[in-house]
């Protein structure tokens, strides 16, 4: 169990390091390895959680840290994404990790911390004093400065003492260039050349990786020859803006800058430019951002190729498309001579512009045909999302914060980020407190996000007050603050205030060719309403209606919900099997966009429909498999007691037919099953069973 990523090539020597950290974390609970950029922190602590892996019972979870900016706010959501565990919780995010982590034997892997170093020193403290199964392997330039902490320094690889020693050095290097040169080998004749390079770049792995990928482009005489002449002089970027950075290597200050002198000035441009991206980025956005009248658009492909082929930029293929990342230290290379043409703040303002228009477009676009691919795109682009969101709070212009965090609705709410949402909406409303459209909006997408957590004050505040402000802006603005006003009043339970609500949107205009949230939430809440009330037959009709707007549109996020309240209302009308064939339906879209409090909801429906068709065992089973998604949740069926109630009926109705002894082996072996694996054997029908007169329909 876990996220490790996948090693892209062999780990050279680190045969007596390997050894120590791996010790280390057995006799430590926090261990933090050192060394400067590039001397290969990151490619040891892979390998070692790799091979520490099966000893951990909840696995072993990778956090890369480079991309966030410096701060404790985006910490620990940056954690709750890596781990299992979704953000749709009214606490603190701090502490619905640490209760998540707390009865589990897990280790985490903090990846590139030393521009966090307070704040992981103050989270680290708190996880590990409340969860005493955690572990945690760090990699970064500086010491967390904990006392707990056990400080591994890595040196750079052993270099070759004499031209024919078979150092690690040399085995990295001929083993890069390999990947580099079809054909290349280590002979009598490159030897000698071989060890002085390693020894000229003093073993640094990063640095002869850089100088690998140059044998592309000359033989090794050439290249050693021109290391030799440029050594001192190359890459020395101490002085400036680099007096407050922790000081480079000699090595690698001299590969990377040799390596920026090569590149024709077009490449040189780009890789600064490339330098405001956090995470990965594909060519389109680098299109966008980077291309200028010095840096034609059509150009920029090519580019980015020629600066994969120099070890620059990482190819990074993906389900969406391909992609591209740059390694910390390249990246702060490019960042720092980005300030040195002066047009770091003309770039981040295109960043900043480019991903609001995304943003915007996915707003758009979300209520149609196109919900996976626009779901792919954002979670790939959640780095660089934060980084345009923190510099839009951080100088503002205009109501950009307002309309990037209120443009995100349908990331906050459908795809399972409310309670970050939350975080950058609350913040945006603080710093932009003037009447606007950009404002109504990030209110009612605040609404919502509290709905998404089950904060039903909350929710009402902010739908209220958005819906005040909309009415002032005309219908286009009223639909979706309305919307949002119906699932608030929802949440809160009143059946007459729902009712009120409903009537007040089926009043609105009808607009056939456009999909609008009012419409889809509200025939949601009416059939609410009539299931709750005793009139489930009443409740299709309006289902009914959803279901021919949805398929329209090609819409499939509030087509599962159709689905999940026709499985409620199948099952209010005694017919378990049909309920059983919807709640599969909408849990395989909600499984597709990892919206785990729906996914939670729908294993509960699953339970109680295929408890009421006669099949107990199963039915315990997928209790045991709904109660590992509530434990990632935070608050189980979202602490509404109705819900709760249901599924306490369920638990007993298949305690009953199987006995506690049998009740709690099939349980615990749903608990236990792999969830991907779970949710995929929870959509194959079972085959039917007997079912008992006396075994009744539940609603919930």
């Amino acid at each position: 169990m876990g996220n490790l990523p996948e090693e892209s090539n062999r780990l050279v020597g680190r045969r007596a390091e390997l050894a120590q950290v791996t010790r280390a974390c057995g006799r430590h609970r926090l261990v933090t390895v050192t060394g400067v950029g590039g001397v290969g922190k990151t490619r040891l602590a892979r390998r070692v959680a790799g091979e520490l892996q099966p000893s951990f019972t909840d696995g072993a979870w990778w956090m890369e840290l480079s991309p966030l900016s410096m701060g404790m706010e985006a910490l620990p959501y940056a954690i709750a994404e890596a781990l299992p565990l979704a953000d749709q919780s009214t606490r603190p995010m701090w502490e619905v990790i640490a209760e998540y982590l707390a009865g589990r034997k897990t280790l985490l892997v903090w990846n590139t911390c030393e521009h966090l170093v307070e704040e992981c020193r103050q989270l680290a403290g708190t996880l590990l004093s409340m969860a005493p199964g955690l572990r945690i392997l760090a990699t970064s330039r500086r010491p967390l400065g904990l006392p707990a902490e056990e400080v591994l320094a890595l040196d750079p690889l052993p270099v070759p003492e004499t031209d024919d020693d078979a150092a690690d050095a040399v085995v990295l290097l001929a083993d890069r260039a390999a990947e580099a040169v079809s054909g290349f080998t280590v002979t009598d004749a490159n030897r000698a050349g071989l060890a002085a390079l390693c020894r000229r770049l003093e073993g640094l792995p990063l640095a002869l990786e850089l100088a690998a990928a140059r044998l592309r482009e000359m033989p090794l005489p050439e290249l050693n020859q021109r290391l030799a002449d440029r050594y001192a002089i190359l890459g020395d970027t101490d002085g400036g803006n680099y007096g407050v950075r922790p000081r480079w290597h000699q090595a690698l200050r001299t590969a990377i800058g040799w390596s920026h002198e090569l590149c024709t000035p077009a490449e040189r441009l780009l890789w600064a430019r490339l330098s405001v991206f956090a995470g990965s980025f594909d060519a389109e956005a680098a299109r966008q951002v980077c291309a200028d009248a010095r840096l034609p658009g059509e150009e920029v492909p090519s580019l980015l190729a020629a600066l994969v082929e120099k070890s620059i930029l990482t190819w990074v293929p993906t389900g969406g498309g391909e992609r591209y990342r740059m390694l910390d230290t390249i990246r702060e290379f490019g960042t720092f001579w980005l300030h040195e043409l002066g047009e770091e703040e003309a770039l981040r303002c295109r960043h900043r512009a480019y991903f609001l228009a995304l943003a915007r477009a996915g707003d758009a676009a979300w209520l149609g045909p196109d919900q996976f691919a626009w779901y792919d795109r954002m979670a790939d682009e959640h780095d660089n999302l934060r980084t345009a969101l923190e510099y839009c709070l951080a100088e503002p212009a205009g109501h950009a914060a307002l309309e990037l965090a209120g443009a995100l609705w349908f990331f906050w709410y459908a795809c399972g980020f409310a309670r970050e949402g939350r975080h950058y909406l609350d913040r945006a409303l603080a710093a932009d407190t003037a009447p606007s459209g950009a404002r109504t909006q990030a209110l009612w997408a605040a609404g919502l996000a509290a709905v998404g957590l089950g904060d039903a004050e909350s929710a009402a505040a902010r739908s209220e007050e958005g819906l005040a402000a909309a009415e002032q802006q005309g219908d286009d603005a009223l639909d979706p603050a309305l919307g949002v006003f119906s699932c608030a009043v929802a949440l809160r339970g009143d059946l007459a205030a729902m009712e009120a609500v409903t009537d007040r949107i089926f009043a609105l205009p009808q607009k056939d060719d456009v999909l609008t949230l009012a419409p889809l939430f509200g025939l949601q809440v009416r059939s609410h309403v009539l299931i709750s009330a005793g009139e489930p037959a009443k409740a299709l009709t309006h289902l009914e209606r959803l279901r021919t707007l949805c398929d329209r549109h090609g819409e499939r996020w509030t087509r599962a919900f159709c689905d999940y309240f026709q499985a409620q209302a199948e099952l209010a009308l005694g017919r378990p099997d049909a309920a059983q064939h919807h709640a599969r339906e909408a849990l395989r879209i909600k499984h597709r966009l990892h919206d785990r409090m729906a996914i939670g909801l729908l294993m509960d429906t699953l339970a109680v429909a295929t408890g009421a068709a006669g099949q107990a065992e199963r039915a315990a089973w997928l209790l045991g498999l709904a109660h590992q998604v509530w434990g990632t949740l935070g608050a189980p069926q979202m602490g509404q007691p109705q819900w709760v109630a249901v599924r306490q009926a369920c638990e007993r109705q298949a305690r009953a037919a199987l006995g506690d002894h049998g009740y709690r082996i099939a349980f615990d072996t749903g608990h236990a099953t792999d969830l991907d694996t779970g949710i995929a054997e929870a959509l194959i029908p079972a085959d039917p069973a007997p079912r008992s007169p006396a075994q009744p329909g539940a609603t919930g």
